[in-house]
């Protein structure tokens, strides 16, 4: 392709109703261009003579550009035999290529013209469709067509080499994907080595109790993955992918790395098992004298004929052979794991044929004549072992009276339970399934159902053949009863576990990858790998993790704390199943239909209740280990939106408590300021500048402890399909600001035609029923005069009028650049000049403000201004009271305001000055005058009447009132932190300029200024 266009684009596949020629068929695997879809193929051409049209030629012409040679050679792919190159032309009678013919063919066929701007549905949109990539380059090992085009030089850089067809690669069904690994991880060591022994303690009934709960618990698991499995592609990570991507990155990192500590943990447990039994086979290949144990008469029967004194393996045996066999199992590892799936299915073999002859082995077992304990399957044998006998035993199993270990029922499910795990092989091999959806639940279930059938009836087996002492004293029963040598057991047992922890210590670095490859926590970032390569680091450090617990050496310490972080992750898989099954999501719509929420939460419950039947003290420090990786993620982790159930639980949470909130009026003591902070009102600030920098520091003082929704609004004026991905990179880069400032808010922008229009869209939109914004915030427009301002004057009437009609309250901040921030103490007082009955509005801002660290060693003093003739200390007793209910603490000055002329004299005395506020005035009047008759002029010049007519009577009126208010102000509140005044509002049929003359006045020589204007209703409340 030229221009470096992608190769794959608008090629399709073969399509319905193409007939390829048997000759054809076998020489192509793609597209046949000898089909009606492609009647005509391109010549292969070469250049002409300047100036001369291109010539077709042969293939043999040393000119050619395009030579077809008899075979397609690349060197990563087979070889596959080309189609033989007729001729093609395009509309215009001119020679194609074969790759310009081709696409330009596809383009006139197969376009809809209707839809021509739109992605139509074909192979590349289902897959972005879905989430997935498109397709890629073919790999190592993987068969691919090859069709249009020659070979890729090396030195070609063009891209003319074209692939049609996805790669194929090799897929495993339901039997070899999923129920044999998860039939390999499940019959393991402990049916060899310790399940006769649990029949022998723990007695007939309360043994087939004890596989019960545990089948019980991972049936229901089952279902619950079977559920959430088909529910979805799936990726690398297995159970930590599924629950990850149901309760959250946090519970999925969490579970995850617990998970994969069970694996690795696991692993340890059956290189001890494959070590012990080879050492009882060969108790000659240890280096170390064996432990002796003598058995107590007080254990044995009076007839018994079971020795007094039995030998097991040394500890230090255990030990060092088991290193040994951890560091050779991962130098296998090391080798990759397509050798581990090849061999994989040779160590079942050896399983299920020891497993047949153990059955063999006790239909005959009345044969054997050298071993008094084994009674064949006897009715009498079987009700002698019914009842439990529980007692203490050594370290080694073996019955002492003066044993350090006490068994019961709860000691024994935790031995067992590893006996059930592995139900999650399938689910790890995802990637490999030909079926996802279907074999996942088929092959898992019908995994534990067989083997759930195989312990049930092994207890009534061993419960029947041998007496209880030979049952606590042979652990190698199962080979002792195998037909027709122990040794084919016994080879059978170290296969089996050796196969299963190749399995462990394959799939464990494989679950760290996957959860570092995610990028969650920066500290796994040295455990990441690459799709297609070997988690080597990860391999090492789950070999140091196993061969640490196989230096313990002791088999029956190692399986509870597996049994742990496997029931926690089985607990993650119910929780997760349950979370989807009540959302409800539209998303959730798994193929397997039989599950319900009962049966999750039951499956949750079970799991839970024998983590601490077995041990409470694991319970607790398996759950603080998983609730401290959890802390660490939430803290230290990467945050990541992968369509967890917990945000689905959060918006119909969000609905439903919108809907309870309803559209009527909030009681004030459920009033919650919700500010609507106007960000870019004025155009003071640059484009790429996204919002003041105090602005959200001031957002945050409106809020108690931080709690409340702000939302940041921004206007862009234009138009809006040309604007629009401006807009979403100015929202993008304002979130960026607000999670910077650590604001809790929103932030949405807006394309309008102008401020104003845009304003009024968002003040009448902006929200839902009782969370919609109700104080609009925005700072003081000290620029308006400047003539390329002049639209400020008419613009903030206009918002401040809107925000009256749209019933919400107002806050304009006059000094913004001297807000104080976070860390910033501020001292002195919280000045109120309460003029207005604004429902509490200016009461409560000063409450909130004192709350914030900045002004929290402040003060407040609430002023009132009351006429000549108003009762001034009947005025104040009332306000102290009023406040005293309202439980705020003020000190109540009242202010008597007196006529312009009457207050002459106490100008004299104030900091200010008569002549500075004269002066003031007088420059004031002198500017209204000027622009009113600039437009009276221009309204003359025009012949139109005046827009707004000009009483000077009243713009003097108005002047002198806000310049004696500005006096009051500076006389008591010079030193204020920050002082708070009602806002007044725009005066009818005065010009706005005016009221921007009017507010300067006001704030004039005031270093922090709020003006609060409230609405029609109250925000706060005297009763309880």
């Amino acid at each position: 392709m030229e221009n470096g266009s992608n190769p794959h684009e608008g090629i399709p596949m073969q399509e319905n109703g193409a007939r390829t020629s048997s000759a054809s068929a076998s020489e192509m695997t793609a597209v046949d261009l000898s089909s009606p879809t492609h009647a005509r193929a391109a010549p292969v051409v070469t250049p002409g003579a300047s100036g001369s049209p291109p010539r077709a030629s042969t293939p043999t012409s040393s000119r050619a550009r395009f030579p077809t040679p008899p075979q397609v050679i690349h060197p990563r792919l087979p070889v596959i035999k080309a189609h033989k190159v007729i001729d093609q032309r395009d509309d215009n009678g001119e020679e194609l290529t074969p790759t310009h013919g081709a696409f330009e063919r596809v383009q006139r066929e197969s376009k809809l013209e209707l839809f021509e701007v739109d992605p139509l549905v074909d192979v590349r949109g289902l897959k972005s469709m879905g989430g997935q990539q498109p397709p890629a380059s073919a790999e190592d090992g993987e068969d691919v067509a090859i069709t249009l085009g020659r070979p890729r030089d090396p030195d070609d850089v063009t891209g003319s080499y074209i692939s049609l067809v996805q790669p194929r690669s090799a897929k495993l069904g339901t039997l070899m994907g999923v129920f044999i690994p998860c039939l390999q991880n499940i019959l393991g060591i402990i049916f060899y080595i310790r399940f006769s022994w649990i029949v022998g303690i723990a007695g007939v009934w309360q043994s087939l109790l004890l596989v019960s709960l545990c089948c019980f618990c991972t049936f229901l698991t089952g279902l619950s993955l079977s559920a959430i499995a088909t529910n979805g592609a799936m990726k690398g990570g297995g159970p930590y992918y599924l629950i990850g991507r149901a309760l959250g990155p946090e519970v999925g990192v969490s579970i995850g790395l617990c998970f994969f500590l069970g694996n690795a943990v696991a692993g340890s447990l059956y290189v001890l098992g494959a070590v012990e039994t080879f050492l009882d086979a060969i108790p000659g290949a240890g280096m170390f004298k064996q432990h002796v144990t003598e058995l107590a008469s007080s254990s044995l029967s009076p007839t018994s004929q079971v020795p007094e004194i039995l030998k097991n393996p040394s500890l230090h045996d255990l030990q060092v052979y088991g290193v040994i066999v951890t560091v050779i199992l991962c130098l296998i590892v090391f080798g990759g794991v397509k050798i581990i799936n090849k061999v994989g299915p040779t160590f079942l073999i050896p399983v299920l044929v020891s497993v047949v002859l153990i059955f063999v082995g006790i239909f005959t077992a009345h044969r054997i004549d050298d071993n008094p304990g084994v009674t064949g399957l006897r009715y009498s044998t079987l009700t002698e072992n019914w009842g439990s006998q529980y007692q203490r035993t050594d370290r080694a199993g073996i019955p002492s009276p003066t044993g350090s270990i006490y068994w019961n029922f709860d000691g024994l499910l935790g031995l067992f339970f590893p006996a059930v795990t592995g139900i999650m092989a399938g689910s790890n091999r995802s990637a490999s399934l030909k079926d996802t959806q279907r074999s996942i639940p088929v092959g898992t279930l019908a995994a534990i159902a067989s083997t759930t059938v195989l312990y049930l009836v092994s207890i009534f087996m061993f419960g029947a053949v041998a007496t209880r002492e030979e049952l606590l004293t042979d652990r190698l029963l199962t080979a002792t009863l195998a037909w027709p040598i122990p040794a084919v057991v016994q080879i059978g047992i170290i296969l089996s576990t050796l196969g299963a922890a190749l399995q462990s210590l394959t799939g464990a670095p494989r679950l760290l990858a996957a959860i570092a490859n995610d990028d969650i926590l920066p500290v796994l970032k040295y455990f990441k790998a690459p799709d297609g390569t070997e988690p080597h680091l990860a391999t090492l450090f789950t070999m140091l993790i196993c061969a640490g617990c196989v230096i313990l050496g002791d088999l029956d310490l190692v399986t509870p704390v597996i049994t742990m972080f496997f029931l926690l992750c089985y607990c993650g898989v119910n929780l997760s199943c349950l979370l989807l099954d009540l959302l409800d999501a539209p998303s959730w719509r798994p193929r397997w239909k039989y599950h319900h929420w009962f049966l999750s939460l039951m499956g949750a419950v079970v799991c839970i209740a024998i983590m601490f039947l077995i041990s409470w003290i694991f319970t607790i420090i398996s759950l603080l280990l998983a609730s401290l990786i959890y802390w660490y993620v939430s803290i230290k982790g990467k945050g990541g939106d992968w369509g967890d159930g917990f945000k689905s639980a959060y918006f119909q949470l969000a609905l439903r408590s919108l809907r309870s909130l309803g559209a009527t009026q909030v009681h004030p003591k459920n009033w919650y300021p919700i500010p609507l902070i106007f960000c870019k009102p004025w155009g003071i600030l640059p484009p790429d500048v996204p919002c003041h920098p105090k602005l959200a520091d001031f957002a945050n003082c409106m809020k108690k402890k931080g709690r409340g929704m702000s939302i940041f609004v921004s206007i862009m004026e234009g138009d809006y399909k040309e604007k629009a991905d401006d807009a979403r990179q100015a929202c993008r880069l304002l979130s960026t600001y607000i999670d910077y400032k650590n604001c809790e808010g929103v932030a949405e922008v807006m394309v309008a035609v102008n401020m104003w229009e845009g304003f009024r869209g968002i003040v009448q939109t902006m929200g839902l029923g009782n969370l919609k914004p109700n104080i609009v915030c925005m700072r003081y427009p000290e620029i308006w005069r400047e003539q390329r301002h002049s639209e400020i004057p008419e613009n903030f009437v206009r918002i401040i009028n809107d925000c009256s009609t749209a019933n919400k309250a107002v806050v304009i901040v006059k000094g913004l650049d001297e807000w104080p921030g976070e860390f910033q103490k501020q001292y002195g007082t919280i000045d109120l000049y309460w003029i207005v009955r604004d429902g509490g509005l200016m009461l409560l801002l000063s409450q909130l403000l004192r709350a914030k660290d900045s002004f929290e060693s402040c003060k407040i003093q609430v002023f009132c201004i009351a006429e000549e003739d108003t009762e001034a200390e009947e005025l104040k007793a009332d306000v102290k009271k009023f406040l005293y209910d309202l439980r705020m603490l003020a000190e109540v000055i009242v202010v008597t305001m007196k006529s312009w002329e009457a207050h002459q004299e106490d100008q004299e005395t104030t900091e200010t000055g008569t002549e500075d506020a004269m002066e003031a005035f007088a420059q004031a009047r002198k500017r209204i005058a000027t622009r009113a008759e600039a437009q009276r002029a221009m309204a003359r010049d025009q012949n139109i009447s005046e827009s707004v007519p000009y009483n000077e009577e009243k713009v003097t009126k108005f002047l002198y009132t806000t310049l004696k208010l500005n006096s009051i102000i500076l006389r008591y509140s010079r030193m204020a932190a920050v002082v708070l005044v009602s806002l007044p509002p725009p005066p009818r049929h005065h010009p706005a300029y005016c009221y921007m003359e009017y507010m300067d006045l006001l704030v004039d020589s005031i270093p922090r200024l709020l003006m609060v204007r409230g609405y029609r209703r109250d925000v706060v409340t005297i009763f309880t």
